[in-house]
């Protein structure tokens, strides 16, 4: 069955070799795709809350919960992608570009550089810039960003209160809000994250 994929704005498109990495074969609309997916993350969730202090900040926690997130959807989850995209490093330097990302990110922390809630807006807008993966990023940085929270004590953010995989008002203002931090403006992520 051909799949047919309507990425929405600002989501990463697959190339034809990871679009074939798709595991279930009743699959056949974005529509489906997004109802797998969500079962599958929701799987990941109750295992990210069934376990107490973890070494969030690694690369090995980073790929697993990505593998937890989408095992049952794409056979190449938790593998760093292998082709460059619309976003992201270049694709050889994911594991460079993630542990900066992960060091920076415990010099925040112990060194209190930012508030909590300011080393985590700043921690997810870096996450989704290296773009580890071939899909599935911003869902997989957001629960990144609520599993390093959680390490540090405090409750998640509420990400604009809505379904971020979805076109609509609350995805355009989260997309608005990481270009802002990309040009250096983190105030629009920082006040997204907890609306």
């Amino acid at each position: 069955m051909a799949l047919t994929i309507d990425t929405p704005p600002g989501a990463t498109p697959l190339d034809p070799d990871e679009a074939r990495g798709l595991i279930p074969g009743h699959i056949a609309t974005q529509g489906d795709l997004d109802e797998w997916e969500a079962a599958n993350i929701i799987a990941a969730r109750r295992w990210l809350y069934a376990h107490r202090r973890q070494d969030v900040l690694s690369e090995a926690f980073c790929r697993d919960l990505h593998r937890r997130m989408f095992d049952k959807t794409w056979t190449w989850a938790g593998t760093f992608r292998q082709s460059d995209k619309n976003i992201g490093v270049d694709w050889r330097y994911i594991g460079i570009r993630l542990r900066d990302v992960l060091d920076d990110t415990r010099y925040w922390l112990a060194n209190r550089t930012y508030t909590v809630d300011e080393a985590a807006t700043r921690f997810h807008h870096r996450l989704v810039c290296v773009h580890c993966f071939a899909n599935g990023n911003g869902r997989h940085a957001r629960m990144m960003t609520d599993a390093m929270l959680r390490e540090c004590y405090a409750s998640p953010f509420t990400w604009g209160s809505a379904n971020l995989v979805n076109a609509g008002d609350a995805r355009l203002r989260y997309l608005d809000a990481l270009r802002a931090a990309d040009s250096g403006n983190i105030q629009p992520l920082l006040a997204f994250v907890r609306s």
